[in-house]
C-alpha cells in the first residue's frame, strides 16, 4: 500500500523509446514514471474532461484542455463536459469550457437536454446568462418537449429565458406577420 517518492540527483534522457517507461504529466510538469510503478490494476478513466467537470476540478480540467483532450467529446449518455459543468453548478468551469474557440453549447444528450436545459433545471441563474451570452439556443425542445424555459426551477432562470426568448420574437416576429397575413389573405379570396 505505500509509495515512497525519492528526488532524483541526476537527470535522466531517456536514448530509446522504452515500453517499461510510461510518460506523465502532473501540475505543469512532465517526466517519465517506471510501468511498474503504476498499479495493474489502475481504474481507467473513459472521460477525464467530463469527471473533471462533473466534480468541479478546475484543475484537472486545465490539464485536460493543456493536453488537447477533446472538449466537445460525449459520454455514454451523450453529455459533453459543458453539459456536466452546468448540471453541477461549477461556474469557474462553465467559463473555462466556454473560452474554448470550439465548444458545441447546443448539444443533445440522448434525453435532448442542452446545457442551458441543464443549468436551468437546476436553477443556476448565472450559468444561464452565461450561456445566453454566448448565445445559446433557447428553441431546443428535449425529447419531453420541453424548452429550457419549460425546465426552469426559479424566477430568475425564467426571467433570463424568457427575455431571450423575447428578443428572437422581436427580431423574428415581423417575418412570422407577414407571412400569417399572405395566408390568411390567400385564405379569405
Amino acid at each position: 500500500g505505500q509509495v515512497k517518492v525519492f528526488r532524483a540527483l541526476f537527470t535522466f534522457d531517456p536514448r530509446t523509446s522504452d515500453t517499461n517507461w510510461w510518460k506523465g504529466t502532473c501540475r505543469g510538469r512532465t517526466g517519465l514514471i517506471p510501468s511498474n510503478y503504476v498499479a495493474e490494476q489502475a481504474e481507467s478513466i473513459d472521460n477525464p474532461m467530463h469527471e473533471a467537470a462533473k466534480r468541479g476540478n478546475l484543475s484537472w480540467l486545465r490539464e485536460c484542455v493543456e493536453n488537447r483532450v477533446g472538449i466537445n467529446g460525449l459520454d455514454k449518455a451523450g453529455n459533453t463536459a459543458l453539459y456536466w459543468g452546468c448540471h453541477g453548478g461549477h461556474k469557474d468551469v462553465v467559463e473555462l469550457l466556454l473560452s474554448q474557440p470550439n465548444v458545441e453549447l447546443n448539444q443533445q444528450n440522448k434525453l435532448g437536454d442542452t446545457a442551458i436545459h441543464a443549468a436551468a433545471w437546476k436553477g443556476y441563474s448565472d450559468i444561464v446568462e452565461m450561456l445566453l451570452n454566448k448565445d445559446a439556443r433557447t428553441d431546443i425542445r428535449n425529447n419531453e418537449n420541453k424548452l429550457a424555459l419549460e425546465m426552469a426551477t426559479n424566477a430568475q432562470c425564467a426571467s433570463l429565458l424568457k427575455r431571450k426568448q423575447g428578443s428572437m420574437i422581436r427580431t423574428h416576429g415581423p417575418c412570422l406577420h407577414v407571412v400569417y397575413i399572405k395566408i390568411v389573405c390567400l385564405y379569405l379570396h
